[in-house]
């Protein structure tokens, strides 16, 4: 009975410690490039508006890194395709009748502090490539996109679920 205990005692706590690592691991690298639509303002139209947006930089930004690991070639790969992408989102606006201009940056942009899922991100001005719709008063969307933390919507992937083999055990057996 007693072994049984420290058996139970020991797969609990290896959970716990490999549970706070996984955890942890959520934070965003220090080299890492952000991106950020901000809508004009918080009207439903607006936000739909920079969903859409956000949905067509998110192709764009899928299809021109998929096969980058290297951060710096990640920025090249950026700077020298904003043109395309700011084509793209011309478009975007155009089908949509929208007639507010934007801006497409890439370098150095704020970002405010923000709380996901118990994580608080800190604010600060980060590496990022920002997509402001016509005043950029609205709420905003942004996500990591170098490494690709986000871009895995692009592909349509479904939900993915993140476990451990300790989870795995405890679920089987008990």
């Amino acid at each position: 009975m007693k072994k049984t205990l420290l058996t139970l005692l020991l797969i609990i706590l290896t959970y716990i410690i490999i549970g706070n690592v996984v955890a942890t691991s959520n934070l965003i690298p220090d080299d890492a490039i952000r991106i950020r639509i901000i809508a004009n303002s918080n009207s439903e139209y607006d936000q739909q508006i920079k969903v859409k947006v956000k949905e067509q930089v998110e192709r764009d930004m899928y299809n021109i890194l998929k096969d980058t690991t290297d951060l710096n070639i990640a920025r090249e790969l950026i700077k020298s395709n904003l043109n395309k992408v700011g084509n793209n989102i011309d478009t975007v606006l155009q089908k949509e009748d929208y007639k507010l201009p934007f801006d497409i940056n890439f370098g150095l942009n704020y970002f405010p502090e923000k709380k996901f899922k118990g994580i608080t991100y800190d604010e600060g001005y980060y590496e990022s490539l920002v997509v402001t719709l016509g005043s950029g008063l609205g709420d905003n969307w942004w996500c990591v996109l170098f490494p690709p933390l986000c871009m895995l919507e692009a592909e349509e992937a479904t939900d993915v679920e993140y476990t451990t083999m300790v989870k795995t055990i405890i679920d089987k057996y008990f």
